[in-house]
């Protein structure tokens, strides 16, 4: 019975070397924390994904033009494909992709999106991932 108690102190003192106990201590990371592709929320929460196909989304709307295209778009329209993208966001009157009817994508978005965010969405739309 004396050895059973004497178990968890033997137990005990074998996990204490000479160092005794170390703990890991938090890092210090100084710089900016960014969500990567913060323009996919964007595109999401404003519901483009439900009208358009755009794969780094995950989207396949039909409604409005497949955003998988948009430089093949913007190089019709003859505008630079960031430029197009923002134009199309602000203003999606200014240019409507053949097929597709006048009016549909709302205008809303100009106004209702911070400048910010529009760059964000902008570079969801243009740039590999997001980025």
């Amino acid at each position: 019975m004396r050895r059973l108690a004497l178990v968890p102190l033997v137990l005990a003192l074998a996990g204490c070397g000479a160092e005794g106990v170390t703990h890991p201590l938090p890092q210090t990371v100084v710089g900016k924390l960014t969500l990567a592709a913060p323009g996919k929320g964007i595109f999401t929460a404003q519901g483009c994904n439900s009208c358009h196909t755009y794969k780094p989304a995950g989207s396949t709307g039909t409604i409005g033009p497949d955003l998988d295209k948009l430089a093949q778009y913007a190089k019709q329209a003859k505008q630079p494909l960031a430029a197009f993208t923002k134009q199309s966001i602000v203003d999606p009157g200014a240019y409507v992709q053949p097929g597709y009817p006048k009016g549909v994508m709302p205008t809303t978005y100009g106004k209702a999106l911070s400048a910010e965010q529009i760059t964000q969405l902008v570079d969801f739309l243009t740039k590999p991932q997001g980025g």
